[in-house]
């Protein structure tokens, strides 16, 4: 029902990434829909987050954002019961980041100590603001004691954008360019690529992931830029109680 990511996580971490299997909600959203906000029955989300409750430790609570495309960064545990955020943070044990996806790219944060996690949602624009930075600046330790995994996002081969998207990255960073592949007066976007060299570029070494595609995988993943009107995955990482 979940993917797990395939890194060197310490045993404190637990990171998991959902998909479309498993879940009660009738087409357009037919699955294990994560998203009260895209027009599904709030009853049948409910019973699909409660499954997903399953898959951690009791007594965890995930906290769900209200995603903009920013860079605001939420620490947990929070007050606010929907925060206006793109990421979110936290050390403490049994309080899970959470970010939903449908073609963006979910991004999945460690410590190598296996005290800090975080989780980022990144679209295009929230990217090019600065999101994932952001979010490192919460952790204590340097950026080359972390991991992280990229989850199910468009891939490169589905990812179209203007150019002014691609003047965008490129001004900020000349290596951008390999991330773009003219098609016709546009352009195929990698935005694996993109992060990978946001990562790089603030100092994180150590990256996995990065080998799906939303939009061409419509058994497994929802995908906006597929079908409009459709689902939520979500992507998300805790920290186990220890005893």
């Amino acid at each position: 029902m979940w993917l797990t990511p395939d890194w060197p996580a310490p045993a404190t971490v637990l990171a998991l990434s959902t998909t479309r299997f498993g879940g009660a909600s009738s087409a357009p959203y037919a699955g294990l829909n994560l998203g009260q906000h895209v027009g599904d029955r709030p009853e049948i989300v409910e019973a699909n987050r409660a499954r997903l409750s399953t898959a951690l430790p009791d007594g965890a609570t995930i906290q769900w954002l209200d995603q903009v495309h920013g860079t605001d960064v939420v620490s947990l545990p929070t007050t606010l019961p929907l925060p206006q955020a793109d990421a979110s943070f936290t050390d403490q044990a049994n309080q899970y980041c959470a970010v939903m996806t449908a073609d963006c790219l979910p991004v999945l944060l460690c410590d190598r100590a296996g005290t800090q996690v975080a989780a980022v949602h990144a679209g295009w624009r929230g990217l090019h603001a600065g999101v994932i930075e952001a979010c490192l600046a919460r952790f204590q330790a340097p950026a080359s004691q972390i991991l992280a995994w990229l989850g199910p996002a468009i891939g490169p081969n589905c990812f179209e954008v203007g150019a002014e998207v691609r003047a965008a990255f490129v001004a900020e960073d000349r290596a951008a360019e390999d991330a773009f592949l003219p098609q016709g007066d546009r352009y195929l976007a990698d935005i694996y690529q993109l992060a990978r060299l946001r990562l790089q570029r603030a100092g994180v070494s150590a990256l996995y992931g990065d080998h799906y595609c939303t939009a061409s995988d419509p058994s497994r993943f929802y995908s906006y830029r597929r079908q409009g009107r459709t689902g939520r995955q979500a992507s998300l990482i805790g920290l186990r109680r220890q005893a």
